[in-house]
């Protein structure tokens, strides 16, 4: 049988709110920044924006699985920052990986042009 004495962990929680009130959800505020960094980034070559969209969207994904387990200690502003800053750091990131493969491309097809010009006849 279940202990009537102790208190279960959803009347904790709302002891905790009254006392305290909402609490902001942690990294949320850092999603929002690195996904915004990570849009910003993806023009310089691209590595600066990927490594950026990854951070923002992993945290963004712990902040998630947080704010799931007990959505009434989070505030509801906290909770659109980290999915604005989601969606910004997948935009960034894919952004950031296609201007990656156009640099790689781009310099694939200027290393053949100069490896197949004739350098013997400029002497």
């Amino acid at each position: 049988m279940e202990n009537q004495g102790t208190p279960n962990q959803e009347t904790v929680n709302q002891q905790f709110n009254q006392q305290f009130g909402q609490q902001m959800l942690p990294n949320s505020t850092a999603v929002l920044v690195l996904g915004i960094i990570s849009i910003v980034g993806c023009f310089c070559y691209g590595i600066v924006g990927l490594v950026l969209g990854i951070i923002a969207v992993i945290l963004a994904s712990k902040a998630k699985k947080l704010y799931e387990a007990n959505p009434s200690m989070y505030t509801e502003a906290s909770f659109k920052n980290m999915k604005a800053g989601r969606v910004c750091g997948i935009i960034g990131l894919c952004l950031s990986a296609c201007y990656l493969i156009f640099f790689i491309v781009y310099i694939a097809i200027i290393g053949t042009v100069i490896s197949g010009m004739p350098w013997e006849s400029f002497k």
